[in-house]
């Protein structure tokens, strides 16, 4: 799971869309601004999960990450249909909606099945009538 989370910590390079002269003048900063602040935020808690992720609130954190990161995903897409976001206005920060975000979603998609295969492992492994912590 390490090195899936570990490609998050670099979502640092949605801030490009807030720099003029990478992106075009144009771009909706309706867009931009919750794409880019998204972006810090997931790498962020990325972050915090990898250097948690051993310890007892690990598993957690890395459930609320990838909830935030997907649906960050999820919201940008959603945002670019509204506000008629054109690849053009993307300038050369094209590179991370082409290249980036699959990859990205792919990651997100395998962490959720790396997570839900563990809580199933999890399940099985418990005494029938116990309570899992």
């Amino acid at each position: 799971m390490q090195p899936l989370i570990l490609l998050h910590s670099f979502r640092f390079v949605g801030l490009s869309f807030l720099v003029p002269g990478v992106v075009s003048p144009d771009l909706p900063s309706a867009w931009a601004l919750p794409a880019a602040y998204g972006d810090i935020i997931a790498a962020a808690m990325a972050l915090l999960a990898l250097a948690v992720l051993k310890s007892r609130l690990g598993i957690p954190l890395v459930w609320v990450f990838n909830l935030w990161g997907s649906s960050d995903l999820f919201y940008a897409f959603y945002k670019g249909n509204q506000v008629g976001l054109q690849p053009g206005q993307l300038g050369a920060a094209h590179f991370i909606v082409t290249v980036l975000v699959p990859l990205l979603l792919i990651t997100h998609g395998l962490v959720f099945r790396l997570l839900l295969k563990a809580d199933d492992v999890a399940s099985r492994d418990s005494p029938p009538g116990s309570i899992r912590a």
